[in-house]
């Protein structure tokens, strides 16, 4: 198996819910799992991206949102053994009972430091003693468990304060990922297939749930039919209402790429879309979906998995605007094209957490994926000379993550304070 097979492979992971609450719901639901009796009192750390992100954000199961009912429900109701899925069996009793916890100040959440570096420390304390369990780098990177002061668990940290090793993404040029995309045998990435089934019926789930309301306008926007002629309304209706079922909390999960369930859904559905639309083979759509994902992370390996930028339009949206070249038989030259477009446009949207929102950046990331196309197509761009755009597509996508990390570590405390504020 090609190595960029075997990235896209371990990369590619279920989530019920935006991925924040389901990680802060697997940290406390682990810790409780060694512990006996009565929770008395729960402990979350955060990194900013963390707390940020999980803030207002909708929970699966449940009609609450934020980082304080994600810990109790974990406490109550969580799975570990179910990863980022931990809170699937969610039920109406499991809701009242973190509706009391929380009203009684059991829970309690802390920011730690502004940084893109993923941090979740969860402390469950019961009349048998206290359970720590600690996050890095990863959404379930479980680096240490100590129960009552005891370690029982010591793992890896990804990263550290010491030169950090290159990412294997990196090593590749854009060129040779798409050399890549174009040639793996295509049954070593069928796997990618599982993508576009979950994903789907996680859109479905928007657009038959009441509660959604961008999902049913898409859908009326796009002539009351799923699959229009018009690639671009189809190819946001199925994007954007999957988003907002996911950021509202409905359940059903959706297939995350770099640790995004959003990231996942942008990276896969517009070129579904299109690919439906236009009636092409399901080995094409496998080709350029590898392609988006790859060039997602290229992305996401310098910005950081949690920052200020909207890694969802910005990584996922330039790899996916990269796949709709790849569908339409553009160039390597023209995806070069197409990545300058988006860095010149949609680099600095910010993220401030998951939340409704998210849907409102889907689609202006979709939309701007479609018109950087069609014009890098056309031979027309915004040359390498200007603002952030480097001489080759890899400058340039180096430098669209140096905005997010550490250009907006500043931002990333603002947006925090305007949050609180509220």
């Amino acid at each position: 198996m090609h190595e960029l097979t075997e990235l896209i492979k371990n990369d590619m992971k279920p989530a019920l819910g935006v991925t924040e609450p389901g990680a802060i719901a697997f940290a406390v639901s682990t810790a409780r799992s060694y512990l006996k009796g009565d929770v008395k009192k729960i402990l979350l750390k955060l990194n900013s991206g963390m707390y940020k992100n999980a803030y207002t954000c909708g929970i699966p199961g449940s009609s609450h949102v934020g980082n304080l009912y994600a810990a109790a429900l974990g406490a109550v109701a969580g799975v570990p053994e179910k990863g980022l899925e931990s809170l699937a069996d969610v039920t109406e009793a499991d809701n009242e009972a973190a509706e009391k916890m929380v009203a009684a100040g059991m829970v309690e959440a802390q920011m730690t430091e502004i940084t893109s570096r993923i941090f979740i420390e969860a402390s469950v304390e019961t009349e048998s003693g206290e359970a720590v369990v600690t996050i890095r780098d990863s959404h379930t990177n479980i680096v240490r468990i100590a129960v009552n002061g005891e370690v029982v668990f010591s793992g890896e940290e990804k990263r550290g304060n010491e030169a950090v090793e290159k990412p294997l993404i990196h090593s590749y040029t854009l060129e040779q990922i798409y050399e890549y995309s174009s040639t793996v045998d295509v049954e070593e990435i069928r796997f990618i297939m599982d993508a576009f089934q979950m994903n789907y019926e996680l859109f479905e789930e928007g657009l038959e749930n009441p509660r959604t309301t961008y999902a049913r306008y898409l859908l009326k926007k796009n002539g009351g039919e799923i699959f229009s002629e018009d690639e671009q309304k189809t190819a946001s209706l199925l994007c954007n209402a999957a988003i907002e079922a996911r950021v509202i909390g409905l359940d059903k999960p959706a297939m995350s790429i770099t640790g995004s369930g959003a990231h996942g859904i942008i990276a896969t559905l517009p070129l579904y879309a299109v690919a439906k639309v236009k009636g092409l083979p399901d080995e094409k759509l496998l080709r350029a979906t590898a392609l988006s994902y790859l060039v997602c992370m290229y992305i996401k390996e310098y910005s950081g998995k949690l920052s200020a930028f909207c890694g969802c339009g910005i990584a996922a949206g330039t790899g996916m605007a990269c796949g709709l070249v790849y569908l339409k038989d553009g160039t390597v030259d023209m995806m070069a094209k197409t990545i300058n477009n988006m860095a010149s446009s949609l680099t600095g949207m910010i993220c401030d957490g998951g939340n409704k929102g998210c849907t409102m950046k889907g689609v202006v990331a979709v939309d701007a994926a479609f018109q950087s196309v069609d014009f890098a197509m056309q031979g027309i761009f915004i040359d390498n000379v200007h603002g952030i755009n480097g001489m080759t597509p890899e400058e340039t996508m180096h430098n669209m993550g140096l905005i997010a990390s550490p250009g907006m570590v500043e931002t990333e405390g603002v947006i925090v304070g305007i949050m609180r504020e509220k």
